[in-house]
C-alpha cells in the first residue's frame, strides 16, 4: 500500500524505543515508580509500533471486477 508510510514506522521504532527507556529511567531516577514495576510499558510499545508497521504495509483491498456481487 504505501512503503513509504512502512518504511517511516520502522525508521521510528528505534528512537521511540530510546526515549520511553528514558522516561521510564528519569521517573525511577525521581523516585516516583521503581523501573521494574514500569519495564512492560516497552513492550506494549513495542508492539503498538509492530502493529502500526503492519497496518501501514498491508497490502490494498482490490474489488473483483464488476462488483462484489457478480
Amino acid at each position: 500500500m504505501n512503503t513509504r508510510l512502512a518504511l517511516f514506522v520502522q525508521a521510528i521504532r528505534a528512537p521511540i524505543l530510546l526515549i520511553t527507556l528514558g522516561a521510564l529511567f528519569a521517573v525511577h531516577q525521581a523516585g516516583v515508580l521503581s523501573f521494574w514495576r514500569t519495564w512492560p510499558l516497552l513492550l506494549i510499545v513495542l508492539g503498538l509500533l509492530k502493529l502500526f508497521e503492519r497496518l501501514a504495509a498491508r497490502p490494498p483491498r482490490v474489488s473483483p471486477p464488476g462488483g462484489p456481487y457478480v
